[in-house]
C-alpha cells in the first residue's frame, strides 16, 4: 500500500482548479540554482511487516527503566506509573482530546482540567491554577512575566537552581521583559544573605527552588519572601509536588507563585518528554496568569457545568494583548497527573515520599559506611551528589553491570532514589561504585 494522500487523477484535478499544469508550476518563484534537480536519495520503500521489523531492532538498542534500575534523576524521575494510568488514558474521549476551542461543548476534557486545578491548589495552598504549560522552566519563565508586569523588571535567582531553567530564563529575558540577576550559592545552597542585599524596590520577583537541583532542602525562604513583599516583588517558588507530601506548600511559605514539573505524577520518562507544567498563585494574580482557567458553574437547568473562565492567551485574544504565547496545555500529561493523583490519594502520595527519602537515607548511609563523602552536606529529599574523580567513567561501569547511574557533575555524581528502589539494587549500585564487583 502506497501512504500517498491522494491519486495522480485528483493531484491533477486540484491543480487545474486553480490554473496550473503541474507540480512544478507550484514553485515557479523559487530560483533555478537552488533547486535539487534530481530525485532525492531516499531508499526504496518497506511492506508493513519489514518497518515493524526495522523500528522493534532500532529499538532493542534502547536501555528502559524497565530493564535496568535507575537512578537518574535531575528534573526527571523514575516513579511508578500505575497501569490503570495508562488505560484511562486510552479511552477514545481523552486520547483524542486536544485543546477545547468550542469550551462548553466539551464538558468531559474541561471536568478534566478542572479537577487538574483544584489538585494543583490542594498540593501547592495556592488558590488559582492554570490548565498546564509545556514543562517546568517554561512554567518558571512564564511566572517571571507575570512578576515584572510592573515597573520593576529585575529577577533575582540562585544558581542552585535546575540548569536548564536558568537557560530557559535566560532565553526569555533577551525579551527585555525582565532581568535575571544570578546570585551564586554556598555549599550547594542558595546564599540568603547575598540575595537579601540584591532585593530592592525594582525587585519584581525572587525565585527559589525546593529542593534545589542538588536535592538538598533550602531555608531562609521565609525572610527572602518577607523583604521582597516588602519592596513589592513577589515570591516564586519552583517545588517538586512528590515532596509536597513532606514538606511545607509554597503557600506556608508566604509564595506568590508555584511552578513545577508535574512529570512524576504520573506521566513516564518517555525519554525526555513530553512532559507538564503546573502554575499556581495567589487569587491577586488571577487574571496576570498564563493560559487558561476552567471554572464551575451551572448551566439553564440548574445542573453542574464547567467554563472556560479566563483564557488569556495568544489564540484567543489580540497577541499583544495575550499574557503568554505558550498555546498549548498538555491537557493529556495534566490529565495523567490528575487520574495518578485520584488514584493514590493523600495517604499515597506521602507514602511515595516517605519511601523515596527512606531510600536516599539508606544509600547516603551505606555509602558513607564504605568510604564515599557527600559533595555537600545538608537535608536532602530523594536525591544527593556523591563526589568521585571521574563521574563519566563511573557510568560507564554503572552500565556494564546493568545499572542506569546518576547524572554528571564536576567531581561527583547526584543520584537519585524513588520508590520503586529496592535495598538490593542500592546495595548493588553501592558495590559497583566501590569496585567490589570488578573482575
Amino acid at each position: 500500500m502506497k501512504y500517498t494522500p491522494n491519486p495522480p487523477q485528483v493531484a491533477e484535478e486540484m491543480l487545474r482548479s486553480i490554473g496550473l499544469n503541474s507540480f512544478d508550476d507550484l514553485f515557479a518563484d523559487i530560483p533555478e540554482e537552488v533547486k535539487l534537480k534530481r530525485e532525492l536519495d531516499l531508499p526504496a520503500g518497506l511492506s508493513e511487516i519489514e518497518v515493524r521489523r526495522e523500528l522493534i531492532n532500532k529499538a532493542r538498542k534502547n536501555i528502559t527503566v524497565d530493564e535496568y534500575p535507575c537512578f537518574l534523576g535531575a528534573g526527571a524521575y523514575d516513579h511508578f506509573v500505575p497501569a490503570a494510568v495508562d488505560q484511562i488514558l486510552l479511552r477514545s474521549e481523552f486520547y483524542t482530546a486536544y485543546t477545547p476551542y468550542q469550551p462548553e461543548i466539551s464538558q468531559g476534557i474541561l471536568q478534566s482540567i478542572f479537577e487538574y486545578q483544584t489538585m494543583i491548589c490542594q498540593l501547592t495552598g495556592l488558590e488559582v491554577s492554570n490548565a498546564s504549560m509545556y514543562d517546568g522552566g517554561t512554567a518558571l519563565a512564564e511566572a517571571c512575566q507575570v512578576a515584572s508586569s510592573g515597573k520593576a523588571k529585575k529577577i533575582i535567582v540562585p544558581d542552585t537552581i535546575h540548569p536548564e531553567n536558568l537557560a530557559i530564563l535566560k532565553t526569555y529575558a533577551w525579551s527585555g521583559k525582565f532581568s535575571l540577576e544570578v546570585v551564586p550559592g554556598q555549599n550547594g545552597f542558595m546564599d540568603v544573605e547575598a540575595m537579601l542585599g540584591r532585593i530592592d524596590k525594582d525587585t519584581a520577583g525572587v525565585i527559589v527552588q525546593q529542593p534545589n537541583f542538588y536535592g538538598l532542602l533550602e531555608s531562609g525562604i521565609e525572610k527572602l519572601g518577607e523583604k521582597v513583599h516588602q519592596n513589592k516583588g513577589l515570591l516564586i517558588m519552583s517545588v517538586d509536588p512528590i515532596s509536597l507530601a513532606l514538606l511545607k506548600s509554597p503557600a506556608e511559605y508566604g509564595a506568590d507563585i508555584a511552578v513545577g514539573d508535574g512529570q512524576v505524577l504520573g506521566n513516564n520518562l518517555s525519554f525526555g518528554g513530553p512532559y507538564l507544567g503546573f502554575f499556581a498563585a495567589t487569587e491577586k494574580l488571577l487574571r496576570k496568569i498564563p493560559g487558561r482557567i476552567v471554572g464551575q458553574s451551572v448551566d439553564s437547568e440548574g445542573k453542574r457545568a464547567f467554563v472556560l473562565t479566563l483564557q488569556a492567551r495568544e489564540q484567543h485574544i489580540r497577541r499583544e494583548k495575550a499574557s503568554s504565547n505558550i498555546c498549548s496545555n498538555q491537557a493529556l500529561c495534566a490529565l495523567a497527573a490528575t487520574i495518578y493523583l485520584s488514584l493514590i490519594g493523600p495517604k499515597g502520595l506521602k507514602d511515595i515520599a516517605v519511601r523515596s527519602h527512606q531510600m536516599a537515607v539508606y544509600a547516603k548511609n551505606e555509602l558513607i559506611k564504605k568510604g564515599f563523602k557527600l559533595k555537600y552536606e545538608g537535608p536532602f529529599f530523594r536525591e544527593f551528589a556523591v563526589k568521585m574523580d571521574n563521574p563519566r567513567e563511573m557510568n560507564r561501569r554503572l552500565l556494564q553491570h546493568g545499572i542506569i547511574g546518576g547524572y554528571e557533575l564536576k567531581g561527583a555524581m547526584l543520584l537519585a532514589f524513588t520508590e520503586k528502589r529496592t535495598k538490593d539494587e542500592i546495595d548493588k549500585l553501592i558495590a559497583v561504585l566501590g569496585g567490589e564487583n570488578d573482575e
